[in-house]
C-alpha cells in the first residue's frame, strides 16, 4: 500500500503534463472547448489522487490505516477511469475518414494502460478499476464500426489490458520478495545487535571476574605465604633442634608432617599463581640459547634423591650433539619438573622411568617422559589436561596434587609454539612428549674456509703504495 501511494504521489506532475499533451493533441480534432475541459478533469482527479497519497503516507505508521484509506482511494480511482473513459468517447469534427483520430485514442489509451500498471502493481484490481473502463469503451467503438482495423485495435487493446494485467503480478512478486528479503535483512541485523550487546555484556562480566579472581589470588597469596614462612621456618628450627633436643620422637615425627604439609602447600599457591599469570597474559619469557638435554640432566638430578627412596629407576637417553634452542630456561625446567614429579607419582615402587631428548621428523627438539605405571583411561584424558583436573587412579593414589602441573606445562608449550601430547593406556603407562618447534632450534654455522675468508676479507692499500 505505501508503495502505491509512493508511486501515485511522485507522479502528480507527470500524469498532468501526460495529460496537457494528449489535451492539445485531440484539440486539433474535437476542439478547444472538449479538450480543456477534459484536461480539466483528468488533471483533478490525478491531483486528488496524489493528495490522497500523500496524506495516506501520513498516516501510514497507525492502525486500521488501510481499511480506512481503501474507499476515498477507490472513489478516485473511479473518477480517474470517468475521465480517460469520456476521453473515448470524443467525436472527430473535423477529419476525413483515415482513421488518423482512432489511431490517435488507440496510443493515448495504451500508453496510460502501461503507465497505470507501473503505478498501481501493488494492487491488481486498481489496474481494472483506472484503465478497465476505457479500455472496454474503446474497445467497443472500434468495434461497432465493424471495420477490420478497428477489429484488430479492439482486439489488442484488450489484449494489451490483459497483458499488462498479468506483467502487474509479476511485478507484485518481485516488490513482495524484495521486502521479504529486506524484512530478513532488518531482522537479521537486530539479531546481531542484540547478540553483540550480550557478547559486550558478558565480556565485560568475565573482565570483571577475571580482575576479582586476580585481586583475591594476590590477597590471598600474600596471606598464605607470611604465616607459611612462620611456618616452615620454626619447623626447620626445630627438625633440627637449633635450640635443643626435643627430647621426644613423637614430637619430632610432627615436626616433619608440619614442614611437609606446609612445602606442600606452598607448592599449591605457587602453581596456582603460575597459572593465573600465564592465564592473565603477564607471564613473559627471557629467551636465551639453551640445551635441552642439559636442563633435562639438571631436572634428573634435582628428583634423583626421590626417585631412589621410591626404588624407582630413571633412564635417560639423549641424542648426541643436539645444537641449543632459543627458549626461556627457567619455563624449560618447570615444564621438565611438572613431567618427571607426575611420573614419579603414578609409578609404581621400583618401576622404571624413560626420558628422552632427540630430534623430530620436522628438524625440531623433543622431550618425552615415559613411565610404566597404571596408565590413565582414554576417557579421562581430557579431564587430566584440564585445570584441577584428576583422574579417578589420581584420586585413590597416596600423592595427590593440585592438577595443575599439566596445564601449566601445556601453556607453558604454547607460548613456545610448541606442542604437548599425551600418550596412556591402561595398565601400560604414560607417556608425555613436550615437542619445540623447528623455528626454536638454532643452526650450527659451517666453519669458514680459510680460502673464503681471504676472499671476503677487504684489501688494504698502503700509504706508500698509494703514493707510488
Amino acid at each position: 500500500m505505501r508503495s502505491f501511494a509512493e508511486n501515485h504521489r511522485n507522479a502528480f506532475i507527470t500524469m498532468p503534463i501526460f495529460a496537457a499533451i494528449v489535451a492539445l493533441i485531440i484539440a486539433n480534432y474535437s476542439g478547444y472547448a472538449a479538450a480543456i475541459w477534459w484536461f480539466l478533469l483528468a488533471s483533478l482527479s490525478h491531483g486528488l489522487m496524489a493528495l490522497l497519497s500523500s496524506r495516506y503516507l501520513a498516516e501510514s505508521g497507525e492502525e486500521n490505516v488501510i481499511a480506512r484509506w481503501r474507499t476515498p482511494f477507490v472513489l478516485v480511482q473511479l473518477l480517474t477511469a470517468f475521465s480517460w473513459t469520456i476521453l473515448t468517447l470524443y467525436s472527430c469534427q473535423l477529419c476525413v475518414a483515415d482513421g488518423t483520430f482512432q489511431i490517435i485514442l488507440f496510443s493515448t489509451i495504451l500508453v496510460f494502460q502501461a503507465i497505470n500498471m507501473m503505478l498501481s502493481y501493488g494492487f491488481r484490481s486498481s489496474i481494472l478499476i483506472t484503465s478497465g473502463p476505457p479500455t472496454l469503451a474503446l474497445a467497443a467503438r472500434f468495434i461497432s464500426s465493424l471495420e477490420p482495423a478497428s477489429l484488430v485495435m479492439a482486439g489488442i487493446i484488450i489484449g494489451s489490458q490483459i497483458f499488462f494485467f498479468l506483467i502487474a503480478g509479476r511485478f507484485k512478486l518481485s516488490v513482495l520478495s524484495i521486502l521479504e528479503h529486506k524484512s530478513e535483512n532488518e531482522t537479521l541485523i537486530a539479531e546481531l545487535e542484540t547478540a553483540r550487546s550480550i557478547s559486550e555484556e558478558a565480556r565485560r562480566r568475565a573482565e570483571e571476574a577475571n580482575l576479582a579472581k586476580s585481586r583475591f589470588l594476590a590477597t590471598m597469596s600474600h596471606e598464605l605465604r607470611t604465616p607459611l614462612n612462620a611456618i616452615l621456618g620454626f619447623s626447620e628450627v626445630m627438625q633440627t633442634e637449633v635450640l635443643g633436643p626435643i627430647g621426644n620422637e613423637t614430637y619430632k615425627d610432627y615436626v616433619n608432617d608440619i614442614n611437609k604439609s606446609g612445602m606442600h602447600l606452598l607448592n599449591v599457591i605457587n602453581e596456582i599463581l603460575d597459572l593465573s599469570r600465564i592465564e592473565a597474559g603477564r607471564q613473559e619469557l627471557v629467551e636465551e640459547a639453551i640445551r635441552l638435554d642439559h636442563v633435562v640432566e639438571e631436572a634428573i638430578a634435582m628428583l634423583q634423591l626421590k626417585a631412589k627412596n621410591k626404588g624407582i629407576t630413571i633412564h635417560p637417553q639423549f641424542q648426541d650433539h643436539l645444537p641449543q634452542i632459543w627458549a626461556d630456561e627457567r619455563a624449560v625446567r618447570q615444564v621438565t619438573l611438572n613431567l618427571m614429579s607426575n611420573a614419579l607419582k603414578f609409578a609404581p615402587t621400583g618401576g622404571t622411568i624413560w626420558v628422552k631428548v632427540g630430534w623430530t621428523s620436522t628438524g625440531g627438539q623433543y622431550l618425552s617422559v615415559k613411565d610404566n605405571g597404571p596408565g590413565i583411561p582414554e576417557e579421562e584424558i581430557p579431564i587430566v589436561l584440564s585445570s584441577f583436573g584428576q583422574g579417578s587412579i589420581a584420586i585413590k593414589s597416596a600423592e595427590q596434587g593440585t592438577g595443575l602441573g599439566l596445564p601449566i606445562v601445556q601453556a607453558l608449550m604454547h607460548m613456545h609454539n610448541g606442542k604437548f601430547e599425551l600418550k596412556s593406556r591402561l595398565r601400560e603407562g604414560t607417556e608425555v612428549i613436550a615437542t619445540f618447534p623447528r623455528s626454536r632450534v638454532l643452526e650450527v654455522m659451517p666453519p669458514v674456509k680459510k680460502d673464503e675468508a681471504s676472499k671476503s676479507e677487504p684489501k688494504t692499500v698502503s700509504p706508500l703504495q698509494e703514493v707510488g
